[in-house]
């Protein structure tokens, strides 16, 4: 019997590790420059979306495709505050997982199976799915509150339609109603995230969108991915960076120390960004709206660091990621740290939400190939 390496047998159209660069659809939903150092949804500039409009705004350009009018912009946050309410067979379901070790992620994932219509995009008009969506995204920051609270020892809120999402979501998750300014933060935070191109959670609700399956089964497999620790959970782990290192005089040994065990540095450097992200900028910004002590350790902490890695690596541009201020302004508002990556979560859904509906109206099965690497056996 004979063995024989296929390497050379398959020579064409072989991506690079990640798929990183590759283009594989196109969409009008947004997408990132990463060399020019901004974002946009739909064309329109996100970093000053952020700055400028309510989450229901940027909500309503990326699913509906133009920024509303004043009268549009109100009725769409009708229906999104319509669509956190929850019904009493999921509070139930919310409060049985709750108490058991299931990940909040997890447990939202169960609740779309629930709340969220089971037709299979493929059999749905192009309103059927957009409801379908405005359901996922309304009830995603009431799941991610009620568990939180619940874990806390303390009775979840249900939903008041008479406040923003963003404002809604903290007063859930906090118990008390929140102050204005924390308010704005948290919710330019979300604007910012609300989609960032083809992430590997989007990517993810896009090629099970393909398959023509319902939107809680897209929106679970785009959960899952953003719930690994190097897409959408690393704002906590910025904050543990910060308290670890404490004084600014340290940053720089407890950098080199974490380099050298061939560890990652969250809030540093980015698979896309090549100048400085926006996202990190506009939020640096908010931190310093806020100010207090934790905001001018992490000004400091942040110049020593970039200062290490650029000796470390002249070469390579390394900048300041999202995560980093991320973590200071979630907990200046008041969110414990376990709520951070739920908090990417509420807004997240949006961008989810915009692509499958791209994906579902002009869809073609997602059916890439593999490159086989082990050896073929032939017979005598």
């Amino acid at each position: 019997m004979g063995v024989m390496n296929v390497d050379s047998l398959l020579t064409e159209n072989v991506a690079p590790p990640g798929l990183k660069g590759v283009i594989v659809a196109d969409t009008e939903v947004g997408s990132v420059r990463g060399d020019e150092g901004w974002f946009h949804y739909r064309g329109h500039n996100a970093a000053e979306l952020a700055r400028e409009h309510t989450l229901e705004a940027l909500a309503h350009l990326l699913l509906v495709g133009h920024l509303p009018d004043c009268t549009a912009e109100e009725q769409f946050r009708a229906e999104l505050a319509a669509a956190r309410r929850l019904t009493g067979e999921a509070a139930d379901l919310i409060a049985a997982l709750a108490r058991t070790d299931m990940p909040s992620m997890s447990i939202l994932r169960s609740v779309l199976g629930m709340e969220v219509d089971p037709r299979p995009t493929l059999d749905l008009e192009h309103d059927e799915r957009r409801a379908a969506v405005m359901r996922a995204i309304g009830i995603t920051p009431t799941v991610l509150a009620a568990v939180n609270r619940i874990r806390s020892g303390v009775e979840p809120l249900a939903s008041d339609e008479s406040l923003s999402h963003s404002a809604d979501y903290l007063r859930m998750t906090l118990g008390r109603a929140p102050l204005s300014q924390h308010a704005r933060a948290v919710e330019t935070y979300l604007c910012l995230t609300a989609d960032h191109g083809f992430n590997a959670s989007t990517f993810t609700a896009r090629v099970i969108t393909s398959t023509g399956t319902d939107v809680g089964g897209a929106m679970a497999g785009a959960l899952a991915a953003l719930a690994g620790p190097l897409h959408g959970g690393a704002p906590g782990r910025v904050l543990d960076m910060l308290r670890a290192i404490g004084h600014p005089d340290n940053a720089v040994p407890w950098i080199a120390a974490e380099l050298d065990a061939g560890r990652k540095i969250m809030g540093f450097g980015h698979a896309v960004y090549r100048a400085a992200d926006p996202r990190s900028e506009t939020l640096k910004a908010v931190a310093l709206e806020l100010g207090g002590d934790l905001v001018d350790r992490a000004l400091d902490i942040e110049s020593r660091i970039l200062g290490y890695l650029a000796e470390w690596k002249p070469n390579a541009v390394i900048v300041t990621n999202v995560e980093f201020y991320a973590g200071v302004v979630l907990h200046l508002a008041g969110l414990p740290q376990e709520a951070f990556t739920p908090t990417f979560t509420t807004s997240r859904v949006v961008g989810w939400g915009a692509h499958l509906l791209e994906q579902a109206a002009n869809n073609k099965i997602m059916r890439p190939s593999a490159r086989y690497t082990g050896l073929l056996h032939n017979g005598d």
